[in-house]
């Protein structure tokens, strides 16, 4: 199977994008997962085709008034640099998705 590719998403596409993909990375090294990693916002990412959206639960709303494609998981996080969380929330979405 080809790398997952894991989209990050924030309101600007900078800060807690980014902290959320340092906190994941750690997890997906963990779980021994190999996945392409990028950040954006909420606007870029809806035209984006990803296997996985990490988010906070803040911007769910936002989400849903999108059409975003049916193979896209969101992963919704309370908090986006809770390895505990991450790991809770990404482990099953990897099984789903092949990747574990």
């Amino acid at each position: 199977m080809s790398k997952l590719n894991i989209l990050f998403v924030c309101g600007a596409g900078l800060g807690s994008s980014f902290a959320a993909q340092m906190s994941t990375e750690d997890v997906l090294n963990k779980l021994g997962v190999e996945a392409k990693l990028d950040h954006v916002d909420i606007s870029s990412a809806v035209s984006m085709n990803p296997d996985v959206i990490i988010t906070a639960e803040n911007f769910r709303s936002q989400f849903e008034k999108f059409n975003i494609d049916p193979g896209t998981s969101i992963v919704y996080l309370k908090n986006i640099v809770s390895k505990p969380e991450i790991e809770e929330k990404i482990t099953p979405v990897l099984q789903d998705k092949g990747a574990i």
